[in-house]
């Protein structure tokens, strides 16, 4: 069996993996990275790509203080709130930031306006705190071009995938005024052209953006990423310090890490009886889908030999998400993530009993908490978001495109439910039909006046960041009153587990005793959430991976020195408190 020797060696290639391979490789040390799927990236590359780093530059410059973070985060955790943890992942932000702007020259941009996702909530902030990565020419990834982790098909515009933020604004209204038509029409026949005579377009964005700005200066540091290649089993040495892995697939043999292993292989919510253990929704594993990449467990698997064990102290185990499950073109399962589209004016949504029971335009996370909270007790967490013909003709629901594009494959795939009166749309769908009738009415009432009275839809920064800026007298209110109507069905997903692989405040991966294995790391959704169990901004999940990821490649040949000599070498550098 063919022996590979590395320093550091990375199971998983998403944002947190490669965080970690870059500033190990930069430091001097060899790194590997494997990841069982045939792509690079992950569920980073399919993601928005954005990344919440309080602290930095932006937010400095802006007066955003460590008090109104730690303030904020806290209000999120409630009592899961881990003040250690937190202050390792703010206290590296600005040092992590630096790092890869000026040493992986991965080029972030600072939006005017990102806002925090529970602006009500003491600390929150409408800048300074989430950044993304511009769009990005594929070719600079040369021979990786095409390694990267495609996009979530259903998540594109016919091929293109609008960047967030001004871009996705303007392919809104390419079926309302002649400019931004044009501007959609250049983008999707530069995608067709390109895939049709390079197989893949060169434009990235959102989070294969970030991938390939990731993936590319992984590649110039000299890092080796191996896909197709899984981890079947870590090894440990005499002294019980794990020190590599036997692998299988393209490039089967044993690994060994002089300086350690770093699980960066993703969440659990892939799997069927880890979710049926952690999800409460989900007490018999079928009531719940996952559009995430990789999230088989993997993670947790590996680390079980060792002691290694799911911290479940977030209040909420994963960052959810309102998924439509459907059925592509050839019958294949397709899903479709509703991260932003119910926030938008003349949408609702509505449980079984065709009654709002929550605020549309709340994060899908938090929108999420609320889904699982009203169907507790019950057989099933799912809702419908309902439009009239004025919604659907402007902006469509989701993965359904608005005017011009045909209904008629939305229709046929499930996706989409259609009829000419509300009490038509309720039999179709099952809910009762004076029931959903009466709840059109009330939202009406207050939607003319640009009010929700009943929840408040449409009274802040995030709300209308959600929305349609330019709609008055609110951008996110808009009757229901024009048919025909429509409906799509939304079940419970998620972006990734915040319930994670108990570690330290150094990453290492904790035993059933809670003491460090040695030589064992967990990093992004591998690990438990910095947060608790609440999501507080775009790039909740990216943010932490790409800092924790940072921390560790810094610090792991230091561990592995203090390991050696018996004596505390690494000192405050390597410790996240």
């Amino acid at each position: 069996m063919k022996t590979i020797n590395t320093d550091v060696l990375v199971i998983g290639s998403g944002a947190g993996g490669i965080a970690t391979a870059l500033k190990a490789a930069l430091d001097g040390h060899s790194v590997l990275v494997i990841d069982k799927d045939r792509h690079l990236g992950g569920t980073s590359a399919i993601s928005g790509g954005w990344a919440w780093v309080p602290g930095n530059k932006q937010g400095v410059q802006q007066g955003d203080t460590r008090e109104e973070i730690e303030t904020y985060i806290k209000a999120l955790a409630g009592d899961t709130y881990d003040a250690a943890a937190v202050a390792g992942f703010l206290d590296t932000v600005p040092e992590a930031m630096q790092f890869f702007e000026d040493d992986a020259e991965i080029e972030f941009s600072y939006p005017e306006k990102a806002p925090d996702y529970q602006m009500d909530v003491p600390g929150a902030k409408v800048s300074g705190r989430a950044v993304t990565v511009p769009a990005t020419d594929g070719r600079i990834l040369g021979h990786n071009r095409l390694r990267v982790q495609p996009y979530l098909m259903s998540y594109t515009v016919f091929g293109y995938m609008p960047e967030i933020g001004p871009d996705i604004a303007t392919f809104l209204k390419a079926n309302q005024n002649l400019k931004a038509f044009r501007y959609a029409a250049r983008k999707l026949s530069k995608t067709w052209i390109e895939t049709i005579l390079h197989k893949r377009a060169y434009t990235r964005t959102n989070g294969n953006a970030l991938m390939t700005r990731l993936i590319t200066a992984a590649d110039a540091a000299g890092i080796r990423m191996w896909t197709s290649t899984r981890a079947d089993e870590l090894i440990r040495d005499a002294s019980g310090v794990v020190t590599g892995a036997r692998i299988s697939g393209e490039h089967a043999g044993v690994v060994h890490a002089r300086y350690g292993v770093v699980i960066a292989a993703g969440g659990f919510s892939g799997d069927t009886e880890l979710r049926k253990k952690h999800f409460p929704h989900d007490p018999h594993g079928t009531n719940h889908t996952t559009p995430t990449i990789g999230h088989h467990g993997d993670s947790v698997a590996l680390a079980e030999p060792f002691g290694g064990h799911i911290d479940a102290r977030p209040h909420q185990p994963a960052s959810w998400g309102p998924v439509t499950v459907f059925r592509g073109l050839r019958g294949q399962k397709r899903w479709f993530p509703h991260l932003r589209a119910f926030g938008l004016p003349g949408l609702i949504a509505v449980d079984r009993d065709g009654v709002r029971f929550a605020n549309e335009s709340l994060s899908y996370h938090d929108y999420g908490v609320e889904m699982i909270k009203n169907d507790e007790g019950r057989e099933g967490t799912f809702g419908w978001i309902i439009a009239d013909q004025k919604a659907m003709r402007r902006y469509g629901i989701g993965y359904a495109k608005p005017w011009p594009f045909p209904q008629t494959y939305f229709l046929r795939s499930g996706f989409l439910h259609k009829a000419r009166t509300v009490a038509e749309l309720a039999a179709k769908i099952g809910v009762p039909g004076g029931r959903l009738q009466a709840t059109l009415d009330e939202f009406n009432a207050g939607a003319a006046r640009g009010e929700d009275p009943k929840f408040g839809r449409g009274s802040n920064w995030f709300h209308h960041f959600k929305g349609d800026m330019e709609h008055k007298p609110n951008p996110n209110l808009e009757t229901l009153d024009k048919g025909p109507f429509y409906a799509v069905k939304i079940e419970m997903g998620d972006l990734g587990t915040y319930a994670g692989l108990a570690v330290n405040d150094r990453s290492e991966v904790l035993d059933a005793d809670d003491r460090p294995v040695p030589g064992l790391y967990a990093v992004g959704t591998a690990a438990v959430s910095v947060f608790g169990g609440g999501y507080p901004g775009y790039g909740a999940n990216i943010g932490p991976a790409m800092v924790f990821g940072y921390r560790t490649g810094r610090d792991i040949a230091a561990i592995a020195a203090e390991r050696e000599t018996g004596a505390s070498t690494c000192g405050a550098q390597s410790t996240l408190a």
